[in-house]
């Protein structure tokens, strides 16, 4: 199950190195989040999904700037030898870079004095039905890491395809222990990056295409033990719901709705799984994640308004107990899957009031900005003004205003829906730039048609319900099936966008910002570009062997500032190219919308670094190179 190599020079004693980088910095801290913050603080670092627990993919480095970019070049790069979509970051934590791949899901760590040399590698045996229940693609969105303590050396955590979750040992890659968290038999799959909070790490679930019903689960880190899990749908203490739940908001709902929004058992096969990203409040003892769509996706045959799917949730970390969720579309017609980023700042609200807030660029097209305390809410905007399935969001009641010509009501053919199903924001993982108080957003400008019809269920079989022909947006070049992408600088205060500029195809991966004035970004036609933050002009870019659907991170090592990004085209945009489809409707609608995309690149999956002029650990040339005697 498990293949290790020998250690590389200078990647001994992971924990050790980690201890001495807080001996100099603070005394140890005595939790795991109060090191994961600390370490989060070091730009040696990238502990995290999202950088630090705030998810704001933001770095203060300033070493590459607006003055330099120009000047970045490839400082070296590593292939994982497999193919599908690449989503997500590496992490690295000291002198260690781990890397991890899609199905089958291996993981990597590298030393990053000598990256050309593979420390570990952990490679599962998976039962390959999972592949056939994926359903769009067989991506892997991460890894996460644990600090360790007196008691048990630090881990990093896998989800794979086949619905166990992972610990490994990080220093040597042996698996300390796995769970089954989901059967692939109804079709339940993981592509989630775990999440570590405290002592725990969370994990969600994936299938609602399927008729899955959507949780969210902690283990204990050392065990494996399950601490406790919390469903979508169903009964309150399934839902683990707070006495006080929704208390500020009592308009949002409060309790046995997740039954009485559903007719009989339908909650049962409800979807509402979560395979997006996580964000974490120590203060507050609070994280925040979003529920997906309900399922199946033809309306007609789930009446109500399916709550808690497509929801924003604040719950306790230590018991799971949610203190509130918002239902951003009730009773969903369009597969607007609302897993989509959190990030957390604080800025004061259009009253002059500091307020704490949790920012969520929903598939939807709307962007949502929430008290992140007690869940009000503050704004509502759309990402872009052709966004046309609602009117407005009501902020009193928090509703939205439809508009019933792009219903997706049986015996029609519902036509030019904006978003389409993809929404006009998916799993890419954005960024907040708080010197700029701009969130800066990878968006996808697809929109469709939408034509239902019944189908019954059958446990790990598709449960859709609906055909759907998707194609770019108005402002996009329809004729030539190009123009479905857009990156914008969004204001969560005023609502406006300071810049955004068109793209090829969707900028489905995500950005990074940095203090340095630059956003970071991968494109689907293979460029990893760098623009200004300030005004959105074009500064660098880079063509990748393939395209890319996850987004940038930055580190630094030896005194030198490097920016890595994963490529490998996949995901559900690249499904047509991956799987060698050609009807426009199969992969539930992407192949027509991105079906130029092969025009532009082929897959191939690995890690690109840059850093000013290349530099790096080969720029000594004697780095890597084999020298007579060396031990085997």
């Amino acid at each position: 199950m498990i293949s290790n190599t020998p250690k590389a020079r200078g990647a001994s004693g992971l924990a050790m190195a980690v201890a001495l980088g807080f001996a100099v910095l603070t005394p140890a801290p005595a939790t795991a989040n109060e090191q994961l913050v600390e370490m989060a603080k070091d730009p040696a670092n990238w502990v995290m999904t999202g950088r630090d627990y705030n998810a704001q993919n933001y770095s203060e480095m300033t070493d590459i700037n607006k003055e330099n970019v120009r000047q970045l070049r490839p400082a070296w790069s590593f292939s994982t030898g497999v193919l599908h979509g690449h989503e997500g970051t590496p992490l690295v934590v000291g002198d260690r870079m781990f890397v991890h791949s899609p199905f089958p899901n291996t993981t990597f760590a590298l030393d990053l004095n000598e990256p050309g040399k593979i420390v570990w590698m952990n490679k599962p045996k998976q039962n390959p039905t999972a592949r056939t229940v994926a359903c769009c693609d067989v991506v892997n969105r991460g890894l996460a890491y644990w600090p360790g303590d007196g008691d048990v050396k630090p881990l990093i955590f896998r989800t794979q395809l086949d619905g166990h979750i992972v610990a490994m040992d990080a220093e040597t890659g042996e698996t300390r222990w796995i769970m089954e968290n989901s059967d692939i038999k109804v079709g339940s799959t993981l592509t989630i990056a775990p999440y570590v909070i405290k002592d725990m790490v969370l994990v969600g679930s994936s299938g609602a295409e399927l008729g899955v019903r959507g949780y969210v689960t902690a283990y204990d880190v050392k065990s494996g033990e399950m601490r406790w899990r919390a469903f979508a749908t169903g009964p309150d203490e399934e839902l683990l719901l707070a006495e006080d739940f929704n208390a500020p908001n009592p308009h949002y709902g409060q309790k046995n709705l997740g039954t009485e929004t559903w007719e009989g058992d339908a909650w049962k096969i409800g979807g509402g799984t979560n395979w997006g990203w996580y964000a974490y409040d120590p203060d507050e003892d609070l994280f925040y994640y979003g529920s997906g769509n309900p399922a199946p996706w033809n309306e007609t045959m789930r009446p109500g308004d399916n709550k808690w799917t497509m929801a924003i949730w604040g719950r306790e970390a230590t018991t799971g107990q949610a203190k509130f969720a918002y239902q951003k579309t009730p009773h969903d017609e369009w597969d607007y899957a609302g897993v989509n980023v959190m990030m957390l700042s604080e800025q004061e609200d259009k009253q002059g009031q500091m307020r704490k807030m949790l920012t969520h660029p929903d598939r939807n097209g709307i962007v949502y900005t929430l008290d992140r305390t007690n869940g009000d809410l503050i704004s509502a905007d759309k990402m872009d003004d052709t966004v046309n399935w609602v009117k407005e969001v009501q902020l009193d009641t928090g509703l939205p205003v439809r508009d019933p010509e792009f219903g997706t009501r049986m015996d029609h053919k519902a036509r030019d829906i904006c978003p389409s199903a993809m929404g006009y924001h998916n799993q890419g993982h954005d960024s907040y730039d708080p010197e700029r108080k701009l969130f800066m957003l990878g968006i996808n400008h697809i929109c469709m048609d939408w034509e239902p019809f019944m189908l019954p269920y059958r446990a790990g079989q598709f449960f859709v319900g609906a055909t759907l022909t998707m194609y770019p947006g108005p402002k996009g070049d329809r004729q030539n099936a190009l123009g479905l992408g857009q990156i914008k600088a969004y204001d969560a205060i005023t609502g406006e966008m300071k810049w955004d500029k068109m793209e090829r195809f969707a900028v489905w991966g995500g950005t990074m910002a940095t203090a340095g004035g630059l956003t970071f970004y991968g494109t689907l036609d293979g460029f990893i570009k760098a623009r200004d933050s300030d005004t959105g002009d074009l500064l660098w870019k880079f063509k990748l062997p393939s395209g890319v659907i996850g987004h940038p991170m930055t580190y630094k090592h030896d005194g030198r500032q490097y920016v890595a990004i994963m490529y490998g085209v996949g995901g559900w945009p690249g499904v047509g190219l991956v799987f060698d489809l050609a009807d426009p409707t199969a992969g539930l609608g992407s192949v027509g919308a991105f079906k130029r995309l092969q025009e532009y690149t082929q897959m191939g999956g690995g890690v690109m670094v840059f850093s000013i002029d290349g530099d790096g650990p080969y720029s000594d040339p004697m780095v890597g190179e084999y020298v007579s005697g060396e031990p085997t």
